[in-house]
């Protein structure tokens, strides 16, 4: 018997410190960023979870059906609620509460089809005006704030627009001048841009092509039968966009492979000008992918697929990943700054994540599946995180590097700090004590930086020292060959 319950309690242990250790590795494997070696490195929550909102918690009559778009103004949250054709307006009137105001089903005004089909994406303009992607009525509708037609954006008629495609408009952004660019189904030539009269004024930001030369030079010998079997060399598809403050447009784009991330050749995020050209600053160790490794596990396997993208003001931009669920946060510089999130049931979780916005600092996830809006706030580390880059930003170097102090006092494994410090004490002109901070985390480039000013500053300080040790170097032994050369004379003039 006593055996029996030494048996029992030895099992009850196992279990508990089983479960004790399982709880551990889901707090802990929440947040994570990759160190210099590419090794994991998991962190303090850089956000938390404040709330999930479905059709219950918002008030609403008639439930979310496949919700695809979302779109933030100051505290107003706007919805494209595309099974139920309907456009959502929400206003968070508390720090956790998210109200429903509205509901926009029908058009007003002079206009044909006056209801819409399948809306999956909406946008407002500076001037105020609503934006819709009604993707089955293949148009783009522009609107008053209260649903009256003003115009629409319809399949452009230009010879560069396959005519046989139906124009399937699935996500839209729109430029202080009234300008829109559109992501469009089956278009993959890049974002379709309208002027604000409704004119189609072409493409822009088409991905770069990329092939293999064998599979060239073969297509060049193959038959016109052969070259139509083969598969063709064109851009890919964007999956969404996001124009920031400044005016450029963060576009994300889920067709890259794997083959892409092995090669280098994987762009899934870019930041594009006015011409089109990507210039997105890509300054980290590991390039702006999502997660580095990827294997099978869960039910989830490959790479991440990045499904929307948004910007805040302080440059810091975020990917969202369809795949495994999870939000990656970049800095200016294209370096990874946290990741968070994943696929699951519990709160702070996503079953299908399908859109991603930002109200300041805060960031809210709209999940298609789970019909449910998730609202995350920074925690006290992120929030150090961003006070650091922010206060970098506009010349307030000694606060920024306090900052990052708070940082690493949190996480003493998070390389962004150290470099984030160096980077505060070099605008400081603390060269010397900068340069200790890059070799600790063997940032080369920012350490050649340090050590150029302070090899300089250095050789200002000491320059009297420099130009005495130098001319007597050179003054001394032409004193001595001189005074060698007098003796010299006296010994011969001695001997005569």
């Amino acid at each position: 018997m006593k055996k029996m319950k030494r048996i029992a309690s030895l099992i009850l242990c196992v279990f508990l410190l089983s479960v004790s250790s399982m709880t551990v590795m889901a707090e802990k494997g929440y947040t994570y960023c990759y160190d210099y070696w590419g090794d994991v490195q998991y962190s303090p929550d850089a956000y938390k979870m404040v709330g999930v909102y479905t059709s219950v918690e918002l008030g609403l009559d008639v439930g979310l059906s496949s919700p695809q778009g979302l779109f933030i103004v100051d505290r107003t949250i706007y919805v494209c609620d595309t099974g139920n054709n309907r456009i959502l307006e929400l206003e968070r009137t508390d720090t956790d509460t998210i109200t429903y105001v509205r509901s926009i089903d029908s058009i007003t005004g002079d206009v044909e089809v006056k209801t819409f089909n399948s809306p999956t994406d909406v946008a407002v303009s500076d001037d105020g005006y609503m934006y819709v992607a009604d993707s089955n009525n293949n148009r783009i509708l522009k609107l008053t704030m209260d649903g009256e037609y003003v115009m629409e954006f319809d399949k452009p008629t230009d010879a560069t627009f396959d005519q046989s495609l139906s124009f399937l408009p699935s996500k839209i952004a729109i430029d202080t001048a009234g300008r829109v660019y559109c992501v469009a189904t089956n278009v993959n030539r890049g974002l379709i841009k309208f002027e604000n009269d409704g004119v189609f004024s072409g493409f822009v930001g088409a991905t770069p092509v990329t092939y293999d030369w064998t599979d060239y030079i073969w297509k060049r010998l193959a038959t016109q039968a052969q070259r139509a079997q083969m598969e063709s060399f064109i851009p890919t598809e964007y999956d969404n966009l996001y124009m920031d403050y400044e005016g450029f447009i963060y576009a994300c784009t889920s067709r890259v492979t794997e083959e892409d991330v092995d090669n280098g050749d994987a762009t899934p995020i870019r930041k594009l000008n006015m011409m089109g050209s990507d210039i997105m600053v890509r300054n980290g160790e590991y390039p702006v992918i999502g997660d580095l490794y990827f294997g099978s596990g869960g039910g989830y396997e490959g790479i991440s697929l990045i499904t929307d993208v948004t910007a805040m003001d302080n440059d810091v931009f975020f990917g969202l990943d369809r795949n495994r669920g999870r939000i990656f946060a970049y800095d200016d510089q294209g370096r990874m700054l946290f990741c968070f999130g994943g696929n699951g049931n519990m709160n702070g979780y996503f079953k299908q994540p399908t859109a991603l916005d930002h109200m300041g600092h805060d960031l809210i996830v709209l999940d298609a599946l789970d019909r449910s809006l998730t609202l995350f706030t920074p925690t006290e580390y992120g929030n150090n995180i961003f006070n650091a880059i922010e206060q970098f930003q506009d010349g307030f170097y000694e606060e920024s590097g306090e900052s990052w102090r708070a940082v690493m006092d949190m996480n003493g494994n998070y390389d962004l700090a150290y470099i984030g410090l160096g980077r505060a004490l070099l605008r400081q002109e603390e060269y010397e004590e900068a340069l200790d901070y890059f070799r600790l985390k063997y940032d080369e480039d920012n350490y050649s930086r340090a050590f150029k000013q302070y090899r300089k500053e250095w050789v200002e300080e000491h320059i009297v020292v420099i130009f005495l040790v130098v001319f007597v170097l050179l003054a001394v032994p032409l004193a001595i060959g001189r005074i060698r050369e007098i003796k010299q004379e006296i010994a011969r003039a001695g001997i005569k």
